[in-house]
């Protein structure tokens, strides 16, 4: 059996035990201490943001930021369906209502189009959203100007998903950066990792002060326990912020050899027949944290995404369907959802291939000439 080759990897840098050491040494274990507060002002300088909370998942932020938005049972939330399940699920931890809208094919991302039109018809209804979930899916920037003059045009939230989207940036603003909040993931197959983890980003002090509070269990001032609010165990570890620390330090190595395996593919499959990949356009520029391609088994001679993922799986290379459109979920079969095709043929025809920054030119090229031969 060949060695495995893994969709993405953790991939750690040199300094990451240097911080985590001094964890160690210190006794800094507990969460919170020197490391997460030195991960914040790290996210902070790098994204731009004026705060940053570092947490325990991406999940736990965007769970936070609903709260904070006001978000109680029965209100409407419109949430990307194309997307990873994390994106969807605050909204049904607080009773919340997920309307989901489909994608556009310039970036995979939520169409503005079916986005106001959502928006007009849950209005009629009586449902005026509370908040609106965009994601940047795999690093990909969405058309962010269009969904926030349709947001600021009916005073709605947004909370921007970019937990695939850290080093992506949108006419030079960072992903993550535009919205009522942003949410981050450091989970271990992201493009810098804590182990597990997450931030939650906003520009709003009080807001985000709130979000600390919530995040440590809503203990308020007192020499005992005292509790007058409902609170979450959402805040990082010292350790695992130590790991950050040591990641951010490489983040932008990260994205070049992300980009560079992306280019790579481009170059080797984009001329078979039936093969097609998503193009950065105007103002866009994608982290890359996963290659994505479509194969379209009706040009491409009856090979279709599964015959490639299979003949990697064959050869023990990690490959994914793109995500499954939540709206095509059955934990999310009764929420209403506004669709154009778009996901569900993404998800039909679409692959992702091995994206990790640590893969070697001979693992890549071994990919590719899998990918090819199916052509030969």
């Amino acid at each position: 059996m060949n060695e495995k080759i893994w969709l993405s990897s953790p991939h750690m840098g040199e300094s990451e035990r240097k911080y985590v050491t001094a964890a160690f040494d210190t006794n800094w274990i507990a969460p919170l201490g020197p490391n997460v507060d030195g991960f914040e002002k790290d996210l902070e300088l790098y994204t731009g943001a004026s705060h940053v909370a570092a947490l325990s998942s991406g999940t736990g932020a965007l769970h936070l930021a609903l709260i904070l938005a006001g978000v109680e049972a029965g209100d409407e939330i419109i949430c990307q369906s194309m997307t990873f399940s994390a994106s969807a699920n605050p909204i049904a931890y607080l009773g919340a209502i997920p309307v989901f809208i489909d994608s556009e094919m310039d970036t995979w991302n939520m169409d503005p189009v079916l986005l106001e039109q959502a928006i007009q018809e849950r209005i009629a209804k009586g449902k005026k959203p509370k908040a609106i979930i965009p994601v940047h899916l795999y690093g990909m920037p969405a058309k962010m100007e269009e969904i926030l003059t349709i947001a600021n045009k009916y005073d709605i939230a947004v909370i921007e998903d970019a937990a695939e989207a850290l080093g992506s940036t949108y006419n030079d603003q960072s992903c993550g950066t535009f919205g009522t909040f942003g949410i981050l993931s450091f989970n271990g197959n992201k493009i810098i990792t804590t182990s597990g983890g997450g931030a939650l980003v906003g520009s709003d002090k009080a807001a985000m002060e709130k979000a600390r509070f919530l995040a440590t269990q809503a203990r308020d001032p007192a020499p005992h326990y005292e509790h007058s609010q409902i609170g979450y165990n959402y805040r990082m570890s010292n350790v695992c912020a130590g790991i950050g620390r040591g990641q951010m330090e490489v983040l932008d190595e990260r994205v070049r050899q992300r980009r560079a395996n992306y280019r790579h593919y481009e170059e080797q499959l984009a001329l078979l027949p039936g093969v097609q990949f998503v193009d950065e356009k105007a103002g866009a520029f994608s982290n890359r944290w996963l290659s994505t391609v479509l194969i379209d088994p009706v040009k491409s001679g009856g090979i279709s995404r599964e015959t490639v993922r299979l003949a990697l799986e064959k050869q023990n290379i990690e490959s994914r369907p793109l995500w499954k459109p939540m709206h095509m979920q059955p934990v999310f079969s009764g929420a209403p959802a506004y669709v154009n095709g778009v996901s569900a043929k993404l998800f039909e025809d679409g692959l992702c291939l091995p994206s990790g920054s640590n893969l070697t030119p001979q693992q890549l090229h071994a990919t590719t000439a899998i990918v090819k031969a199916l052509w030969a």
